[in-house]
């Protein structure tokens, strides 16, 4: 399957924007959120790499969201890929500032730039990631503004059951980031469902 051009760099643009908010966020070194949590935690609890959990965590949300009729695509693997050079290359330039107010202040500094990445790679319909996929599959009848913040919360639970650390930043994005994505969606008047964009057909497709 093949996306018009417009598409492909919407998408590009939302995971470099989601990538930085990731290196933010983690820079602030305030926890990480659920999802990487629950990675963390079956890492610890199997001995496997922390890339192998991932690896399986990953494939295993697309594939209950296909179940539900959310598909993966080109996004999907874009996604992956783009924001995990983004985060290689900026942390190797941040720095963890000194005190914890300046690394408050970087937490929330990193949310609104997830908030908009997350929306605008969504908004592309090329395809979700693991943790967007399985919040989307429950939308509706769950919103995805909670439905996300589910995803993200039993994530860190099992995690931590498991092991992993939990910190203010994940509580943070289990709270605020469904709700940010959401309100960056409509200010953006993005449509993060997957699937052809409202009011355009087939031929938003490049043959």
């Amino acid at each position: 399957m093949t996306y018009a051009p417009g598409r492909l760099l919407v998408l590009l643009v939302g995971c470099v924007v989601l990538g930085a908010g990731v290196a933010l966020f983690l820079t602030a070194d305030l926890g990480s959120d659920g999802y990487s949590t629950l990675v963390n935690g079956i890492a610890l609890a199997t001995g496997l790499a922390f890339w192998v959990a991932n690896l399986l965590v990953g494939v295993t949300l697309v594939a209950l969201a296909a179940v539900r009729r959310v598909f993966p695509g080109v996004g999907t693997v874009v996604q992956v890929v783009v924001v995990g050079v983004t985060v290689s290359l900026l942390v190797d330039v941040l720095d963890t500032p000194d005190g914890l107010g300046p690394r408050l202040l970087l937490l929330a500094g990193a949310f609104p730039v997830l908030a908009v990445g997350i929306a605008v790679y969504l908004g592309s319909h090329t395809g979700a990631g693991p943790a967007e996929a399985a919040a989307l599959a429950w939308d509706p009848p769950v919103p995805f503004r909670w439905s996300y913040s589910a995803v993200q919360g039993g994530g860190a639970l099992i995690g931590w059951l498991l092991g992993a650390t939990v910190g203010v930043g994940t509580v943070a994005v289990i709270l605020l980031l469904g709700p940010g994505v959401d309100l960056a969606s409509r200010l953006l008047h993005l449509d993060v469902h997957q699937g052809e964009p409202a009011g355009q057909g087939p031929g938003t497709r490049a043959s």
